[in-house]
């Protein structure tokens, strides 16, 4: 494993313990309209993200399956769906500003379901992370240095802003602040393990690699849509979110092309 690679999946993980930093500089509370922009720029990034760097590079490696090369995307898409809906169901947790818990009924903590909310969340933009990287290290695929840079750089971009809004809430729950960075950062932590254990597994990921790419593709929308954007639209009507989410859209599509 290539210090570049090493360096690559810990991007991400970088983001998040800068957002989470946050809490030693900012109000115990983000404003509904902030979290708003935040929430909105979070799921431009990633759905730019599922279509540039997992879902198009998908098809690509599918092109010798010609009009059929839609296939494995879908097929992997669907799983990456189900198979968050299967995490969703299982885990107990909590998303922000919400009121009652979702998955099996449980005696945590609200703030330990906070936690494992945002993990869950997590873990498809490792697995995107880590297919990437495998697919670059294999040196079998079409998948380019800069192109992987570029998901990793704009994952982390995403991940600053949901490091503010993990950490800030949970010093604002009764959390000190110290507790509050080290739980966000601990929140993100499943991302370069997860970004490792794909790698590890190179071998077995490369003859599947576009299934697996559109996996992660569908594990990252499902988290959008299913999350992110009904917090970004809760509360009063406020068009912020919908312009944050094209800012974030754009700045990823960008970087993909320009670095891939």
């Amino acid at each position: 494993m290539t210090l570049y690679v090493l360096e690559g999946i810990m991007i991400p993980f970088f983001g998040t313990a800068l957002g989470s930093a946050c809490v030693f500089f900012m109000r115990k509370n983000l404003s509904d309209m902030i979290r708003r922009a935040l929430t909105g720029f979070a799921s431009g990034v990633m759905v730019a993200a599922s279509i540039w760097s997992l879902i198009i590079p998908a098809m690509e490696q599918s092109a010798g399956l010609g009009k059929m090369s839609f296939l494995p995307s879908c097929a992997g898409f669907w799983l990456g769906i189900l198979f968050l809906l299967m995490l969703d169901s299982i885990t107990p947790h909590l998303h922000l500003n919400a009121d009652k818990a979702e998955g099996p009924r449980s005696e945590l903590k609200r703030t330990t379901m906070m936690l494992l909310a945002v993990t869950l969340h997590n873990i498809p933009e490792g697995m995107a992370v880590g297919v990437v990287f495998a697919g670059l290290l294999s040196g079998n695929t079409s998948i380019t240095g800069g192109g992987a840079l570029a998901l990793a750089i704009g994952i982390a971009i995403q991940n600053f802003p949901e490091g503010a809004i993990i950490s800030m809430p949970l010093c604002a729950e009764g959390k000190s602040r110290g507790r509050a960075f080290a739980d966000g950062v601990l929140s993100g932590a499943v991302e370069p393990v997860g970004a490792i254990l794909t790698i590890l597994a190179a071998g077995f990921i490369i003859p599947a690699m576009p299934y697996l790419l559109s996996f992660a593709a569908g594990a990252m929308m499902y988290v959008v849509v299913e999350e992110l954007i009904p917090e970004m639209s809760a509360g009063e009507h406020s068009n912020v979110g919908v312009v944050m989410f094209a800012a974030g859209f754009t700045l990823m599509m960008a970087l993909d092309v320009a670095l891939g």
